[in-house]
């Protein structure tokens, strides 16, 4: 069997919990099947690449993207099966299904429906890659829901989709790469007290992650509490603004507050992770959320909004604490989520027993080995009677 993996994101080029899929996802296919990765951006190790017509490179990103969908399509044509992932590529997936005759295989790490302030980034394209997910799903041979809720939020945004073709494979964590470190020179290097309790946050800067209540909740973290955020990569130049004058604020308004502006490292999220007291995810939309893996892996007790597949993964009151979030209310969540800090901090002993449970459950429940079996698994379904498809 030969597959396409088609991706926006690929290694070296990887900034979020879509790319960290793929990386992983790949890595274990190859062990079980034939794997061709069709990326965006150049050639690499591992990965053909492919840019936007020359025409279409400075118009509407979403333009660009469709050009670079239709190379991606160019080189299917000797696969037996595609797997897309993201809208990015959906429709590089839609068109090899239908130019080649191949199954498709979708991969749900986020829905368009459901990230409406993507408009802000997309403009007028926002409603083409709401165009191209909607079409990409409802054709797709099978589409992966990488959580039970993403699975609800997958048929509730696209009724017309047969749930028969909708499947739950849980995202991973490689617990031999994310486990606790004893360095701390990323953290020293900032001016980080070591003997201090700190709050942590590693994510992009969008709505999704829920950056701006974190930052809001944080005027309200005991005193005594270290702020470190880990945030970049911000989806325009509005909220990268909006952000830096918000943190610029709490800085004002009390110490301890740091902030790693850019893209980090692997050894160095390990370094902030593994030394953080608790790792807040405020996010307001998650399928699943791979950055909470990371955490638990590291040994970090994981304070949570309980949106989307979060729940999947941090075991309320064992491996963290979830806080509801409400859109209606954010003060009330910002209060919320700042009290649950507040807690995790103020009972170490609680804590370190999560961090330890977190670490447990990484490793005991979320296998990318697992991951990659099942997916081959759902492949050769695929392959085995075309009819049904």
């Amino acid at each position: 069997m030969r597959t396409a993996i088609l991706t926006r994101e690929f290694p070296p080029d990887v900034y979020g919990g879509a790319g960290v899929h793929v990386d992983f996802l790949v890595r274990e296919l190859r062990k079980l099947i034939d794997i061709d990765v069709e990326a965006f951006g150049e050639d690499r190790p591992g990965a053909s690449g492919h840019r936007p017509a020359a025409e279409v490179a400075e118009a509407n990103p979403a333009l660009a993207t469709l050009s670079v969908d239709l190379s991606m399509a160019a080189a299917c044509g000797d696969v037996d099966l595609v797997h897309s992932h993201t809208w990015y590529a959906n429709m590089a997936g839609h068109v090899s299904k239908l130019l080649y005759g191949v199954p498709h295989v979708v991969t749900a790490h986020s829905l368009e429906p459901r990230r409406p302030w993507k408009a802000e980034q997309l403009g007028g394209g926002y409603r083409l890659s709401s165009w191209a997910e909607k079409t990409a799903y409802e054709a797709a041979d099978a589409v992966i829901a990488v959580s039970d809720g993403m699975r609800a939020d997958i048929l509730d945004c696209y009724p017309d989709l047969d749930p028969a073709r909708v499947h739950v494979i849980r995202n991973g964590i490689d617990t031999a790469i994310y486990h606790a470190t004893d360095d701390r020179s990323a953290l020293t290097a900032k001016g980080v007290d070591l003997d201090a309790p700190i709050a942590s946050f590693v994510g992009r800067i969008t709505r999704q992650k829920g950056v701006g209540h974190l930052i809001a909740a944080a005027h309200r973290f005991d005193p005594g509490i270290q702020l470190v955020l880990c945030a970049g990569a911000p989806d325009t130049p509005e909220i990268a603004e909006e952000t830096a004058h918000a943190i610029r604020a709490l800085q004002a308004a009390r110490p301890g507050v740091f902030w790693f502006d850019g893209m980090l490292t692997l050894d160095e999220v390990k370094q902030v992770l593994t030394a953080s007291t608790v790792f807040c995810c405020p996010s307001v939309y998650e399928p699943l959320g791979i950055v909470n893996l990371e955490a638990m892996a590291c040994g970090a007790p994981v304070v949570a909004s309980d949106v989307g597949g979060i729940p999947e993964v941090v075991d309320d009151g064992v491996t963290g604490t979830l806080v509801h979030y409400d859109a209606t209310d954010g003060p009330g969540f910002e209060a919320a989520f700042a009290a649950a800090v507040n807690a995790t901090v103020a009972d170490r002993s609680k804590a370190r027993a999560q961090g330890e449970a977190g670490r447990v459950r990484a490793d005991s429940q979320f296998s990318w080995t697992a991951v990659a079996e099942q997916t081959v698994a759902l492949y050769e379904s695929l392959l085995a009677d075309p009819a049904d498809r």
